[in-house]
């Protein structure tokens, strides 16, 4: 056992931009290869808040979200809270809690995490402008399920349902994603 918790300590995610595709990936972690969305501009290494880009960066995975009773037996050692309906996130980068989860009501712009669309039934929260806040620098970066048709996300990365359950048993606080 103690192999395995030092073998997982520094687990690494990689996000690779298709060469075809601005706005499409491949999810690699370990021999697992899976397609993946990202955002609607592809990547940059300057993310501002609305710009539609996956950040190019290295984020932890801190936790996660899931819609209960919409996939059942989801089976992961990352903290996963079930999502509820007052639920939101603040996208609004000039209010104090600018890329946080808040409750509803809530005024400021947000997004809903208890969506009708299913993008958020598994929605795992990385570290991007969460840690270390700054105005502008984006929210609401998340490994999340994907549309139908690979559509890009709105800086996200985005994989199946099916691929979702092929990685979650692997991930754990603290996994890094590396998008490159």
């Amino acid at each position: 056992m103690g192999g395995k918790k030092a073998k997982n300590k520094g687990q690494l995610i990689t996000v690779h931009q298709s060469p075809v595709s601005r706005s499409r990936a491949v999810v690699a972690l370990g021999p697992i290869r899976v397609p993946a969305a990202i955002g609607r501009s592809g990547r940059s290494s300057r993310k501002r808040e609305g710009d539609g880009a996956t950040p190019i960066a290295e984020m932890k995975l801190l936790g996660g979200f899931v819609r209960g009773g919409r996939l059942p037996a989801l089976q992961s050692p990352l903290p996963l809270t079930r999502i509820r309906k007052d639920m939101l996130w603040c996208d609004a980068p000039r209010h104090p809690a600018y890329n946080r989860l808040v409750r509803a009501p809530f005024k400021a712009s947000h997004e809903e995490m208890y969506r009708t669309d299913g993008l958020y039934d598994v929605c795992l929260v990385l570290d991007w402008n969460i840690r270390s806040r700054a105005r502008y620098r984006g929210s609401a970066i998340f490994f999340h399920l994907i549309r139908p048709g690979y559509e890009p996300t709105a800086g996200c990365v985005a994989v199946s349902v099916k691929d979702m359950r092929r990685l979650l048993p692997h991930l754990r606080k603290g996994t890094r994603i590396r998008v490159l």
